[in-house]
């Protein structure tokens, strides 16, 4: 004899009706796409942005004299995942000029420079800074982890640098052309 459904699961005490109905699809749905939205975070990598005051210089600069890797831009920024949390309005490099909820865009390569710093770490390179003092190009982050593993990059590349300030981070570094780039960390306090 083969038992029913209802007697096959009665020891599990759950209304199997509830579940099944219109309201339960949809809140297992809701559950799905939470993990699937949890899973897709927890594999995006880490973004560190730096502002530069001179895109061009700063590609040299990171692609030549630290010889970093290119990066493919990701998916959560294809998407603009950021500004549909509104997490945009807490860090102002992620502000757009002109906020659009419409569809959403392509990054571009007017949109910066990307290279992989670590296996789950990249770098984003901005425009938008200052020239530092003696008309420096500057490199800005809000992010001291950032500043400190480009650091460790200038250090193992044998480039030349001084330390000026430990609290905020602040160093110079001469590049292999001879061009001095101030790299700062700046306090949003």
């Amino acid at each position: 004899m083969i038992p029913s459904a209802h007697g096959l699961f009665a020891w599990l005490d759950l209304p199997w009706d509830g579940l099944f109905s219109t309201q339960g699809i949809m809140i297992m749905l809701l559950v799905a796409y939470g993990g699937a939205m949890w899973l897709f975070l927890s594999g995006a990598p880490k973004v560190f942005t730096v502002m530069v005051s001179d895109l061009e210089q700063a590609r040299q600069f990171y692609e030549n004299d630290l010889q970093l890797p290119l990066a493919d831009v990701p998916l959560h920024y294809y998407y603009n995942y950021e500004q549909t949390l509104g997490v945009a309005s807490m860090d102002p490099l992620y502000i757009p000029s002109a906020l659009s909820y419409g569809a959403p865009k392509r990054p571009s390569p007017s949109d910066g420079l990307w290279y992989q710093l670590k296996k789950s770490t990249q770098l984003h390179i901005i425009s938008g800074a200052s020239q530092g003092e003696k008309n420096r190009d500057r490199h800005v982050c809000f992010d001291r982890e950032c500043l400190e593993q480009l650091l460790l990059r200038i250090q193992r590349r044998h480039l030349r640098y001084k330390i000026r300030r430990d609290k905020p981070l602040n160093f110079l570094v001469k590049d292999y052309q001879g061009q001095v780039i101030e790299m700062a960390e700046i306090n949003p306090s």
